[in-house]
């Protein structure tokens, strides 16, 4: 067996337990060239040479252990006794006990493999912690980078949200449409229009908000052009409820049951002449509850 060989297979056979890099004694035994049986009872007749930073006895949980990393097959692997597992010291010490130039032979290369193996893990380690710091560096420009993200968003969302108030004047129809159309879209969960003249433009408005979004218009008449109209839209889009109520002189756009829009003119009538629009700050459960909603 070459010198390669023997590095290969005494490597595979060191194991870390307690933090310590180990082998055990049915690997030494083997190694040895001796019986595991007599290898133990040797331990035992010289104890007094053998501190537990040079051998313990493992414990079941660290057989199950050695189970579940694929080490040993089984713990019957052991005969059903519990190994004895190794140090490099005390390696050094079984090959004095044992005496025998195989032993002797065989612990120096032992020993060799464990100050090679110490300076690959040390290597690992240093790899290790160069990775935790790059992944400590990462987590934390990704905080910083979210963060700006979120910063960009607000303010693209702060200068793409509808304004509080303003005036339209005559002719801005289309800065006006435009304006009602941003507010619709807005709506998360329902829109409801307080405006006593509606046509089948206001209908077509109200299809620009979101999907799932329910619509309701409180009129104070229904005629039936307009019922028509109703009539035929809800049959090609979500419906929309319309509901009859005469005791509002002025327009409202009431968005998710919580923002008030007061509007100086009939959605169909924007911009055609001068009409101020505000975000109310008020309540506006006491509005929806006055509804009957």
């Amino acid at each position: 067996m070459n010198e390669l060989v023997k590095y290969e297979d005494l490597e595979k056979k060191i194991i870390s337990i307690r933090q310590t890099e180990v082998i055990l004694d049915r690997d030494i035994a083997f190694l040895f060239n001796v019986e595991t049986r007599a290898l133990k009872q040797a331990v035992k007749r010289n104890i007094s040479r053998f501190p537990l930073e040079f051998m313990f006895e493992l414990s079941n949980e660290e057989m199950d252990f050695l189970v579940s990393q694929s080490v040993i097959p089984h713990k019957k692997y052991f005969g059903g006794a519990k190994p004895f597992a190794f140090s490099e010291q005390g390696v050094a010490m079984l090959s004095a006990v044992l005496n025998s130039p195989l032993a002797i032979e065989v612990s120096i290369k032992i020993m060799k493999v464990f100050v090679q193996y110490r300076k690959v893990m040390a290597s690992n380690k240093y790899l290790i912690q160069k990775l935790d710091n790059l992944e400590t560096r990462y987590i934390n420009f990704e905080s910083k980078t979210e963060t700006r993200f979120e910063a960009v968003f607000n303010a693209i969302e702060k200068n793409t949200l509808p304004p509080k108030e303003g005036v339209f004047y005559e002719g801005q129809i289309f800065d006006a449409y435009v304006l009602a159309c941003n507010i619709i879209k807005t709506a998360k969960k329902s829109i409801v229009l307080i405006d006593n003249y509606i046509d089948e433009s206001v209908l077509t408005l109200l299809t620009k908000r979101q999907n799932g979004v329910i619509a309701t218009i409180f009129t104070k008449a229904i005629s039936k052009q307009l019922e028509l109209d109703i009539k035929k839209h809800n049959q090609q889009y979500p419906a929309i409820e319309v509901k009859v109520f005469s005791k509002s002189h002025d327009r409202f756009l009431i968005i998710d049951n919580q923002i008030v829009y007061h509007i100086g003119a009939s959605l169909k009538d924007l911009g055609k002449n001068w009409v101020a629009f505000s975000k109310m700050n008020l309540e506006s459960l006491n509005m929806i509850n006055k509804l009957g909603m």
